[in-house]
């Protein structure tokens, strides 16, 4: 079975988070605990954290279809000794914020070196804040987000995903997510029916399936290979909408949280129709 949804807002509480992925024919959603454009926030009030459990319940999310985002400022591969260890607290927060709310995921993007350490030794780092993290949280999965490898961000081959994985002690609280534009714009041929399936087969071999956590479905504004991370409403970017029809009809994208970014929420109710109307 296939649980859609998006990246809804929390707007006047996380409570409400779940309500707004309703209203929008949503199987699953995702949002950010916190805001994600400040460093640190206030702890989670018993009040809260209950508004939002209860919420779930009411409208029938269970915790393996919700797929929270940490804040965009953490870089846990940072080159700069005060850089890492902030991001580093932050993501520990995260981590321990989605585990207050009983979630059992946290989605990331990988790190950047910011072209002052090599590209191992920031995939090494990443993978050691990550078990920082870890060790500091219960029942919760550190799910890294491919990139398009735009600057100097790290994540865009299957490669340096697997890299990050050797590192991370416990795997059992590892897992992947795959952007679709995001893998288009790094060089994985999603487009054509053989593309699409030696990408997935390469995903397989590289990191295994088995950590496929999450999908975050976004049709692409560039080029493929471009390196440039800009989405685009889901048949109407350089994807185009028989890569999202071949999706809906994939089984390995049955039971894991499919999340859609794509710009202007106004769409959302009708692109989660649409898609629900091909599998």
């Amino acid at each position: 079975m296939k649980y859609i949804g998006a990246h809804v807002s929390t707007a006047g509480g996380l409570h409400n988070a779940p309500e707004n992925a309703h209203n929008i024919g949503a199987k699953a959603f995702a949002l950010f605990t916190k805001n994600q454009r400040q460093w640190k926030a206030a702890p989670l009030s018993e009040a809260t954290i209950n508004a939002f459990k209860k919420a779930c319940h009411t409208y029938g999310f269970l915790p393996e279809f919700i797929l929270p985002h940490d804040s965009y400022l953490i870089n846990l591969g940072h080159p700069e000794k005060e850089g890492l260890q902030k991001s580093r607290e932050a993501f520990v927060d995260e981590m321990q914020r989605s585990e207050q709310l009983g979630l059992t995921m946290l989605n990331f993007h990988p790190g950047s070196h910011l072209n002052k350490i090599s590209v191992s030794e920031c995939l090494k780092r990443i993978g050691e804040s990550v078990n920082i993290a870890l060790d500091n949280s219960r029942g919760v999965t550190a799910v890294i987000e491919n990139t398009a490898g735009q600057g100097s961000n790290l994540g865009y081959t299957f490669e340096q995903i697997a890299e990050i994985l050797f590192y991370i002690e416990d795997k059992s609280r590892a897992g992947v997510c795959i952007d679709t534009c995001h893998a288009y714009s790094a060089g994985y041929d999603l487009l054509t029916p053989e593309g699409y399936r030696e990408t997935f087969r390469q995903l397989d071999a590289v990191i295994g399936k088995k950590y496929l956590r999450g999908i975050h479905l976004n049709d692409s504004k560039k080029d493929f290979g471009s390196h440039v991370d800009r989405h685009e409403r889901i048949g109407e970017g350089t994807l185009g909408p028989e890569v999202f029809l071949r999706m809906m009809k994939d089984p390995l994208l049955d039971e894991i949280p499919i999340i859609l970014e794509t710009p202007d929420e106004n769409h959302w109710a009708e692109e989660i129709s649409l898609l629900y109307s091909w599998v």
